[in-house]
C-alpha cells in the first residue's frame, strides 16, 4: 500500500497536478432534463446523485490520466446555490456523498498517492458591490453558505478545501473564515487552498487586481493561493510572475484551454494540450513557487495526460 503524506508536504516534494474541467466533460455527455434531480436542467452537481457513474468515470479518467488530484463535483454546492435548486436545506448531507464518492474513486488506484480537493466556487454574489440584487446580502449568510458546505466535505474526507473562481475579494475572505469555522466544528484540519479569477488585465470582476487580492488573504491561514479559469495560461504570465517574487505561499496555477470564444452562442475553448502543455512547461521552468497546476473549463483527460508527461520529464531532468 502507497503511504499516503498530507497534500502541503507533497507540494514541497514535487509538481502536483490537478485534474482537468469538470462542466465541459459533463457537456460531452449531452445530458437531457431527465438526467438531472427533478428535470432541472444545467444542475451539473445533482448528477452525482441520478448519474453517480458518469460522475464517476470522469474521475476515473483524469486519474488513468495521471491526475495526482481530483476535485469534487460540488462547485455550485453552497447553500445559496443549492438554494436554487430546492437542496438548501439538504447542504452538508449533498456535500459529503458528492466527497465520499469522489474518495471511492481514488480507492481503485493503488500504485500513487492520490487525494480529493473539496469544491467551493462562487455564490453568485457579490458582497463588496453595491448592486441591489447582487451585492444586497448580509455577510453572515455567505459565511454560512461556505459553512456548511465546507462541513459536508471535511466529514465526506477531502484531502484540502479549495476555494475556485472567485470574483469578489471579500467573498473569498468570508469562505476562507467559513472554512477555518468548519474544521473547528469537524475536529480536522485540512489545507485550505484559495483562488481568484482574473480577466485578461490581471482584474478581478469588481476591479482587484492581483497584488491587493494577494494582501487580503495570504495572512489567513491558507496554504497556497491561485489563479483559476477566465483566461488560458498566457494572460496569467504577469501576474503568476508577480505573485512567484513575493516570499510566501506556494502557487497553484489552473488556467481554461485558452481564452474563450463565442461560437454560436457558446463558449468554445481551442487551446490544444500540446500548445498548453508549452505553456506551461515555461511556467514551472520559471516560476519555482507554482507547486499545482492543472486544468479549467475546456480542458480534457488529453490535456492533463500532457501535463503529467511534462512534470515527469522535468522531474527526471532535476535528478540527473
Amino acid at each position: 500500500m502507497v503511504t499516503k503524506i498530507p497534500l502541503v508536504d507533497l507540494m514541497k516534494q514535487k509538481i502536483v497536478l490537478l485534474d482537468g474541467a469538470m462542466g465541459t466533460e459533463i457537456q460531452k455527455l449531452n445530458p437531457q432534463s431527465g438526467d438531472f434531480p427533478d428535470g432541472k436542467d444545467g444542475f451539473n452537481d445533482g448528477l452525482s446523485f441520478t448519474r453517480p457513474e458518469w460522475i464517476k468515470n470522469i474521475h476515473r479518467n483524469y486519474l488513468k490520466a495521471g491526475a495526482d488530484c481530483i476535485e469534487t463535483n460540488t462547485f455550485g454546492s453552497n447553500k445559496l446555490k443549492l438554494e436554487e435548486y430546492g437542496y438548501g436545506n439538504k447542504t452538508l448531507e449533498f456535500n459529503k456523498k458528492i466527497a465520499e464518492l469522489a474518495v471511492d474513486v481514488i480507492k481503485e488506484f493503488s500504485d500513487t498517492p492520490r487525494y480529493v480537493v473539496g469544491s467551493m466556487g462562487p455564490t453568485g454574489f457579490l458582497p463588496s458591490s453595491n448592486d441591489p440584487s447582487l451585492g444586497q446580502i448580509p455577510p453572515e449568510k455567505i459565511r454560512e453558505a461556505f459553512e456548511i458546505q465546507a462541513e459536508g466535505l471535511i466529514l465526506g474526507g477531502v484531502d484540502a478545501l479549495l476555494i475556485e473562481t472567485s470574483q469578489d475579494i471579500l467573498e473569498v475572505k468570508m469562505a476562507i473564515e467559513a472554512c477555518h469555522d468548519a474544521m473547528k466544528k469537524t475536529g480536522k484540519k485540512i489545507p485550505i487552498i484559495a483562488n481568484v479569477t482574473l480577466d485578461k488585465y490581471g482584474k478581478m470582476l469588481l476591479g482587484t487586481n492581483i497584488q491587493a487580492a494577494y494582501t487580503t488573504v495570504s495572512d489567513m491561514g491558507i496554504s497556497a493561493f491561485g489563479l483559476n479559469c477566465s483566461t488560458g495560461p498566457v494572460e496569467m504570465t504577469p501576474s503568476i510572475q508577480w505573485l512567484n517574487e513575493q516570499n510566501d505561499l506556494p502557487l497553484l496555477v489552473v488556467p481554461n484551454a485558452g481564452m474563450p470564444e463565442n461560437q454560436g452562442g457558446k463558449a468554445v475553448y481551442k487551446m490544444t494540450p500540446e500548445d498548453m502543455s508549452k505553456v506551461m512547461r515555461d511556467f514551472l521552468s520559471r516560476y519555482g513557487k507554482v507547486r499545482i497546476i492543472g486544468g479549467c473549463c475546456g480542458t480534457s483527460t488529453e490535456h492533463i495526460a500532457l501535463l503529467r508527461k511534462i512534470i515527469d520529464e522535468m522531474q527526471s531532468e532535476n535528478k540527473r
